[in-house]
């Protein structure tokens, strides 16, 4: 995935940025942003399972979202994406360096604990 997983050296913590809509496989797009939502969270959980961890982990979302109608849309797909976790959640609506984009998100998640 392009998504980029950050650990904190000697610490607990996963950070993961740059996370958009964008079908790594196939690098396409859709232009519906809940469904560029739904893969952000495929992309996500793909990235933190090969960190050990999982969305279930995830303490913090912050949210960029290009046009600030879109809200109501995207905050059913993170409340049900997130429904494990129920983290804190930050949104922002922001330019994106890219018109496709109409999301983006990062999070901060636990690793998980060491057996």
């Amino acid at each position: 995935s392009r998504v980029a997983i950050v650990p904190d050296p000697g610490g607990d913590w996963l950070f993961v940025s740059g996370t958009t809509g964008f079908d790594y496989t196939s690098m396409t797009i859709k232009d519906d942003v809940e469904e560029q939502t739904h893969q952000i969270f495929r992309n996500m959980q793909a990235a933190l399972e090969k960190a050990g961890s999982s969305l279930d982990a995830v303490v913090r979302i912050r949210a960029f979202l290009g046009r600030a109608e879109d809200f109501s849309k995207v905050a059913a797909v993170v409340g049900h994406s997130m429904k494990g976790a129920m983290p804190a959640n930050t949104t922002v609506v922001a330019g994106m360096i890219d018109p496709r984009i109409l999301i983006e998100i990062e999070v901060t998640a636990r690793k998980p604990a060491a057996e």
